[in-house]
């Protein structure tokens, strides 16, 4: 199974939030995980917020950096293609989302996942407009 992960689920992986025993058992059973470019650097500042706000230790923060930079090595990588572009604007046009939320509705369109994993509600149903096989956490 294919799976492609927004970040609003894909770190769940990493932070104990709820949802990520979900997201754990989704990783195990999927043949390849897809992200999109933006996913890495939409973590780090998830992360680099936490430490700010107190809620996660810098030593923890190295730690779960460094799992995520190996762990992400196996991953697809869906970059900004002029397709991905062309399907984020329709995104974008069709349905309310932010910006950053309609470029991973664009890579999923163009990569064509089994399933597309958020916890974003509007994310989730955009994508279910868009006739992707949907799993929220």
């Amino acid at each position: 199974m294919r799976v492609f992960f927004d970040t609003s689920a894909f770190v769940k992986r990493y932070i104990e939030e709820p949802g990520a025993e979900e997201v754990f058992d989704i990783c195990y059973q999927a043949e390849q995980l897809v992200i999109c470019v933006i996913c890495l650097p939409e973590m780090i500042s998830t992360l680099s917020r936490l430490v700010r706000e107190g809620k996660l230790q810098r030593g923890d923060y190295d730690k779960l950096r460094e799992i995520i930079f190996k762990e992400i090595e196996d991953a697809e990588i869906c970059y900004v293609t002029p397709a991905v572009i062309a399907q984020t604007i329709r995104c974008l046009e069709n349905n309310v989302l932010r910006a950053m939320d309609a470029l991973h509705l664009g890579c999923a369109l163009v990569v064509e996942p089994d399933l597309f994993v958020s916890s974003d509600q509007r994310q989730i149903e955009a994508a279910r407009r868009e006739g992707l096989k949907v799993m929220e956490v």
